[in-house]
């Protein structure tokens, strides 16, 4: 007999001022870090963020809302340690602390390549191995099976459809914005086939980080607590500050406010890391060739809306 329907959906539980508190506290590090460059008021708001976490632990405002993992489709598995919300936050703190080591303006030498390998790389695996073997509740995931279903079912036709229309909205979209703002300084000037290649490696591998970090990393150990509306408004505010500081400046929020919203809830629909990697790495290859062709306009000329 299925269980009722009182037992399958737990009484819904909002989160608490005080948590909610917290978690702005911490993301909000990312908007002064990356786009202010207020060190020590980052760092302030880091502590700010976790103590309030910890007083919202001892008040039991600071325990995850199993209803919330319910709801979007994502079993909690019961026989892991029990959530923290400051145990979660400090994923996140560790993570933007590592990024925060170097300077992220584009550069395609060797060095400024191998240290950002190191600082992203290190921003994805160190709260997987905190939360793994030292919290040792597996709070962060890469969950690489097909859209659909949390079976793994194949891609549908409204998954083909939407990469269909992410080409074609980039490509209408992204050579006005990065060549009329002449954002596309941001990046180095690509004039040999070598840094093309490093532009093209270099492009393709920030964006399959974007999704490790800002969606398996931050989003997840947000809904652990939050409801999905304020989860992923919160992970926004991370992304979008990484993407200001690297280059998408001017009115490059108006892309990728929207952008990191719905890369968010795609992630929840399909429960596909696979997915999410395959609409953005799509993107980054009209991001690539814009830049390209901005750089040297006889290369990719076939954007109809570039100046």
């Amino acid at each position: 007999m299925p269980a009722p329907e009182s037992a399958q959906r737990p009484e819904t539980r909002r989160p608490s001022p005080l948590a909610i508190s917290a978690a702005v506290c911490v993301c909000a590090m990312a908007p002064v870090w990356f786009v202010l460059h207020w060190i020590w008021a980052g760092i302030a708001l880091g502590v700010i963020g976790l103590a309030l976490a910890a007083l919202a632990g001892r008040t039991r405002d600071g325990r995850a809302a199993p209803h919330v993992l319910m709801r979007v489709g994502f079993e909690p598995d019961r026989s892991q340690r029990p959530p923290s919300l400051l145990r979660d936050l400090s994923l996140i703190v560790m993570g933007l602390g590592v990024v925060r080591l170097i300077p992220l303006a584009a550069h395609l030498d060797n060095w400024s390549m191998v240290k950002f390998t190191l600082a992203l790389g290190g921003a994805v695996a160190l709260p997987y191995v905190v939360s793994r073997f030292v919290y040792r509740d597996r709070a962060t995931s890469f969950p690489w099976r097909g859209a659909g279903s949390a079976r793994g079912e194949r891609w549908g036709p409204y998954h083909w459809a939407w990469l269909v229309a992410v080409i074609v909205l980039a490509w209408v979209i992204l050579p006005w914005y990065f060549i009329s703002s002449g954002v596309y300084t941001n990046w180095p000037v690509v004039d040999t086939p070598e840094l093309v290649a490093r532009l093209f490696v270099g492009v393709g591998a920030v964006g399959i980080w974007d999704e490790l970090f800002f969606i398996c990393t931050v989003f997840a150990v947000l809904l652990r607590h939050f409801p999905v509306w304020l989860a992923n408004l919160l992970q926004m505010v991370v992304f979008v500050s990484f993407l200001w500081e690297l280059g998408y400046r001017s009115w490059g929020p108006l892309l990728t406010i929207p952008f990191a919203l719905i890369q968010g809830i795609i992630y929840l629909r399909t429960r596909s890391l696979s997915y999410v990697v395959t609409v953005h790495l799509l993107f980054d290859a009209v991001v690539f060739a814009v830049l390209v062709h901005a750089h040297q306009p006889d290369l990719f000329d076939w954007f109809p809306t570039a100046p």
